[in-house]
């Protein structure tokens, strides 16, 4: 079933850097190195000769899964996991394709992080490289294959290393070569060099990491280019992690005027952009070249070579090393885009307003039918621009956001919401600024939305030269003013577009998909619903999601039920780790019959459940945040149960649910989000 020849290939791999491995590793050769089947699980089984695990439908069906758990792991300092694998399909027309997902458990975490997940076909081994940021805490790998449809199906690991650094490094002494992979030219391809090739016609150079002929490293020739321009391009595994600091390599050129050296960097949406580029003749000697680099988001470098003829010489490349400390010729430190970004709970952050009068208030009111609470937890801060009483027309309130430098992409998010106003369009735009504050370019304004809901706006973005952000509101008529509220600005480098990625983590749901793990014991018109907009009865119920303001929420419709009568809302298992949790989630109680709002836990095995949070009656018109603490050693599940109130007007909704690891960061301030029955049991030990 799997191909013979790939062993072959993996033996020969196998040799190279098969000593001094990090704990975590494993080739496979005459067992498993601590990685063992989880037992309610399908078994991995280790082949016969040795050299990988695999689980295939001889033994198991369509759907059903296997596990490997690694032992205890520690990744003080930044490691890369390397993994070889391959996944075989009975047709390549198999709609139902076999998965391969590798997850990290955290000794702290109640959830599995998964980390990366892979479900294409080949021919032979794939490398998959996974950069793991350095951490005290202990953690375990999980690789779970869950097998596709038909009868030769099968998923197999011919090796996982863990290696000090970071996956982008190499200095290609190894025969995977750190998974950095040639893009396919027909004339001009990067080649390893040294050690025993032998058959290139062209004089090629030492390497530079042993100083000798047993050493390697990469090359391209210009002896075969037939086309003017003719590109090779060497590529790095996609970062999995967040890093920024000092990018370093050695090159060498034989010649210089007919070829042309570049690195890029190339995002998951393709987007390319040049961070360093070849400016003196070859001198056949290694030099050094170091350029800042940043991967807030995942990115592949790429190192290309352009020849305008065939006697462009070769290009030799090696000891591709990463610090996170910046370059020495850095003079100035990265622009961080959490400069930009700001809730309002404290101050303004880095905004600043016209000096002319202030357009916008920073404001905390009691929500009402006319005015919502914050959208970060309901009873905070948000910034306001009251034009309903202006004596202007055309008035302008300008907001004015920090510097941004140019050339970089950004992702623009922020929650608005509009009162009064006879047409909406244009009363909350965002503007691009010089420098200079001289108008560039307006980049969105508002159209007609749901009036005195939180709607999330984002943007994507990019300038040649520095810019601001700037938010304007606009009053266009005496006749035709209201409120404008804007709150929670974050900016992000790259594309908010961006492509299919890993799904969130197993501990946060916003129900925009799915009911993601959370489970109901039955399914009526009585249990809770995932719903988007209003509600059907009026005066009850959220007018949107917490999440977007035009997303899914759950909620219980009063109509179906009769009063007292409970629907209960279980999340997955969780795993019982030492130390404290905290859930965090947005709950909107509003009417006058409201009922009850509960949250249970329920360990595993025991009949009974435990009180961790309640709210009683009508709590307010706008989303509240909730924070409950608490601790748990043994598997658990968290129920939300809601009970109808005395008339139809008791919906209740639950949006943006998140368990995390540790206590949580900030206290619930009780009197501000209960105006009926609460109880206070933010910090309870089971």
């Amino acid at each position: 079933m799997l191909l013979r020849g790939v062993l072959l290939a993996m033996q020969a791999l196998q040799l190279a850097g098969a000593l001094d491995l990090l704990a975590g590793s494993c080739a496979f050769e005459e067992n498993t190195c601590g990685f063992d089947s989880v037992l309610q699980f399908q078994p991995w089984f280790l082949n016969e000769e040795g050299h990988y695990v695999y689980v295939d439908t001889s033994f198991a069906k369509q759907g059903e899964k296997a596990v490997l758990l690694s032992p205890d792991l520690q990744a003080e300092e930044w490691s890369c996991l390397r993994l070889v694998y391959q996944i075989t399909a009975s047709s390549p027309f198999s709609s139902e394709t076999s998965r391969l997902n590798l997850y990290l458990r955290f000794e702290d975490e109640s959830f599995d992080r998964l980390l990366w997940s892979a479900k294409e076909p080949s021919d032979s081994w794939l490398i998959a490289s996974l950069d793991l940021q350095n951490s005290s805490k202990k953690f375990q790998i999980l690789l779970e294959g869950v097998l596709g449809q038909g009868n030769t199906a099968s998923i197999a690991l011919f090796e996982i290393k863990m290696t000090a650094g970071y996956c982008i490094e190499c200095d290609f002494e190894e025969t995977h070569l750190c998974g950095f992979l040639n893009l396919w030219n027909p004339n001009v391809n990067w080649f390893v060099g040294g050690g025993n090739i032998r058959n290139s016609p062209s004089i090629l150079p030492q390497d530079h990491t042993f100083r000798n002929e047993l050493g390697h490293y990469m090359y391209v020739d210009s002896v075969y280019v037939k086309h003017f321009q003719e590109v090779a391009q060497l590529i790095s595994p996609m970062t999995t992690a967040p890093m920024s600091g000092c990018l370093s390599f050695y090159y060498q050129l034989q010649q210089g005027n007919d070829n042309i050296f570049s690195v890029y960097t190339r995002d998951g949406a393709g987007l390319y952009e040049e961070i360093w580029k070849m400016d003196k003749p070859g001198n056949g000697v290694w030099n050094l070249a170091e350029v800042e680099f940043s991967a807030p988001y995942p990115m592949e470098v790429i190192f290309e070579v352009a020849f305008n003829g065939p006697k462009g010489g070769y290009v030799a490349l090696d000891d591709i090393s990463f610090s996170p400390v910046h370059c020495q010729n850095q003079t100035e430190l990265p622009f961080s885009a959490t400069e930009a970004s700001c809730d309002f709970e404290e101050d303004l952050c880095n905004f600043y307003q016209d000096k002319e009068g202030p357009g916008w208030t920073r404001v905390k009111v009691k929500p009402n039918l006319y005015r919502a609470g914050d959208h970060t937890s309901g009873n905070g801060y948000y910034l306001l621009a009251n034009t309903k009483f202006t004596s202007q027309p055309g008035y302008i309130g300008r907001l004015y956001g920090p510097s941004l430098p140019g050339n970089s992409q950004y992702c623009l998010r922020f929650y608005y919401a509009i009162y009064g106003f006879l047409k909406m369009s244009d009363t909350l735009a965002v503007y691009i600024f010089e420098e200079n504050h001289v108008v560039q370019e307006k980049i969105w304004s508002v159209l007609e939305s749901p009036r005195g809901v939180w709607m999330q706006a984002e943007i994507t973005f990019k300038k040649p030269m520095p810019t601001k952000v700037v938010f304007m509101s606009l009053c266009k008529s005496f006749w035709d003013c209201g409120l404008v509220a804007l709150d929670d600005i974050t900016v992000e480098l790259g594309s908010c577009l961006s492509p299919e990625g890993l799904p969130p983590p197993p501990g946060e749901c916003t129900f925009e998909q799915d009911e993601c793990a959370f489970t109901q014991e039955r399914r009526n018109r009585s249990s809770w619903h995932r719903r988007r907009g209003e509600t059907p009865t009026s005066y009850t119920g959220p007018k949107g999601d917490h999440t977007t303001g035009v997303g899914y929420y759950m909620y219980i419709e009063a109509s179906h039920m009769v009063y007292g009568q409970k629907a209960h809302l279980l999340s997955w298992p969780l795993r019982g780790v030492t130390g404290k949790h905290c859930l965090t989630f947005f709950y909107h109680m509003y009417g006058a019959g409201t009922g009850l709002l509960s949250v249970y836990l329920k360990r595993v095995g025991d009949s009974e459940e435990s009180l961790l949070w309640r709210r009683r009656g009508e709590q307010s018109i706008s989303w509240l945040r909730a924070l409950i603490e608490y601790g748990c050693e043994t598997q658990h599940q968290v129920t939300f149960e809601a009970i109808r109130g005395v008339s139809i007007r008791s919906d209740i909704a639950i949006d943006d649910v998140k368990f995390q690891a540790g206590p949580c960061s900030e206290t619930e301030d009780l009197t501000e989000q209960s105006s009926g029955y609460s109880e206070d049991l933010n910090e309870i030990e089971f």
